[in-house]
């Protein structure tokens, strides 16, 4: 995490502190706001980890996707919802969470399902190409 991302952390909990300003909170709600935006900006770095793991294997495995085409096919996976991108979303972060924590089996076991999914992914993006 470099610091771009602490500062979009910092704006995201500063909205939401706003959002709230005039009405009576706890200590409680404070920290659920604050662990939600750490969560979520967390999601999104790890996932888009592997946003570009499809992109860099889409390539190496068909020639004929360009770039755009990858992230056309990638945009209609997400506006359709696909099963993959959901469970390979919350992958993306329990991988995290298991390497924080040191829990090296289910990191491994994270990494090699994450692996599937994304040339599950990537085998939607080619065939669609066909």
């Amino acid at each position: 995490m470099d610091k771009n991302h602490i500062r979009e952390i910092d704006q995201d909990i500063k909205i939401k502190l706003a959002a709230m300003h005039g009405t009576e909170f706890d200590v409680v709600l404070m920290y659920t706001i604050v662990v939600s935006s750490l969560t979520t900006s967390i999601r999104d770095i790890q996932f888009n980890d592997s946003i570009r793991e499809i992109t860099t294997r889409a390539k190496k495995r068909s020639v004929k996707l360009s770039k755009k085409q990858i992230q056309d096919e990638l945009e209609k996976l997400f506006m359709r919802n696909n099963e993959n991108m959901s469970i390979l979303y919350n992958l993306s972060y329990i991988d995290a969470l298991a390497e924080s924590f040191n829990y090296l089996k289910t990191a491994r076991i994270c990494k090699i399902q994450k692996s599937k999914y994304i040339n599950r992914i990537i085998d939607l993006m080619v065939n669609s190409n066909k």
